[in-house]
């Protein structure tokens, strides 16, 4: 049967499909507009098949924060090129299922994924959107931080962000406090907020690197477990946020500059998100 363009264009205002994708799915479906809409997300779940095994390092991070600072989500939505990253429907699509993810709550990202996007689940969302652009879509991760001052931080070019919960202060200040943390995180890579918080796995990890390194350097054996233990304590030093050196005052740490914007002021938590993670 013969499909025109007003057909075509009207499957494509529903799907957002490509034109030649609408037509061709209008035709096989013989001109019915749900067989046609089926094929298009058949299409979409090829295509995300096909492309399982291809890496997705680029895409962009969505952040919401409550009006009232006490409690932020982050969502990143990972695809293959940078060229997607900055696409319109993409970056549309980034946006719906942040609003969903803040409205709903969900515990983790397979709740998300099987929450309702009108008609459709939010993951039959990202496989049609697949079958759209033609690469590899994924919701790469999803934190949410509740707490008495939650900041959140986006860094240039939107590929990654942080959340920060603060303990012991509100206002404009700690929220501009709750900012340079969140920077010092991005730049900065902590593993936790502070020596209590490292996994045992980590210290682990960590005593056996400076046992390794004192044997090596010919240290006596009485003395290796001790060089070990101050190498754990230079990494907690280096790698946990409240001991780190401040990147903007390296003369003091993170905690001492909390102290000092409001006395008893401390960070409770952090999620950090990349789209290259």
């Amino acid at each position: 049967m013969a499909i025109t363009a007003k057909e075509v264009n009207k499957l494509r205002q529903m799907t957002g499909a490509g034109m030649m994708d609408c037509k061709k799915a209008l035709t096989e479906a013989e001109g019915d507009f749900d067989k046609a809409i089926e094929l298009l997300r058949k299409k979409g779940q090829k295509v995300s098949e096909s492309r399982s095994d291809r890496e997705t390092s680029e895409g962009a991070v969505f952040v919401r924060t409550s009006d009232d600072n006490t409690e932020a989500v982050l969502v990143a939505l990972s695809c293959e090129t940078d060229f997607v990253g900055k696409n319109e429907e993409f970056q549309s699509l980034g946006k719906e299922i942040l609003d969903k993810a803040y409205a709903e709550k969900p515990a983790t990202v397979e709740e998300l994924k099987g929450l309702s996007l009108g008609e459709q689940t939010v993951e039959s969302k990202v496989v049609e959107m697949i079958g759209k652009i033609g690469e590899k879509i994924e919701i790469g991760a999803y934190e949410r931080i509740n707490g008495e001052t939650v900041v959140s931080y986006i860094h240039a070019g939107s590929k990654l962000g942080v959340l920060v919960e603060l303990a012991g202060g509100t206002g404009e200040a700690v929220e501009q406090a709750g900012r340079d943390v969140a920077m010092q995180i991005a730049a900065m890579k902590p593993v936790a907020v502070s020596a209590d918080d490292v996994s045992d796995d980590i210290k682990e990890r960590e005593l056996k690197l400076g046992r390794e390194q004192a044997k090596e350097e010919g240290k006596p054996d009485n003395i290796i477990e001790k060089i070990a233990e101050g190498k754990l304590n230079k990494f907690y030093k280096d790698n946990t946020l409240l001991s780190q050196p401040y990147v903007k005052d390296s003369s003091m740490s993170v905690q001492k500059y909390l102290d000092s914007v409001n006395k008893g002021l401390t960070v409770k938590s952090f999620k950090r998100i990349s789209v290259a993670d």
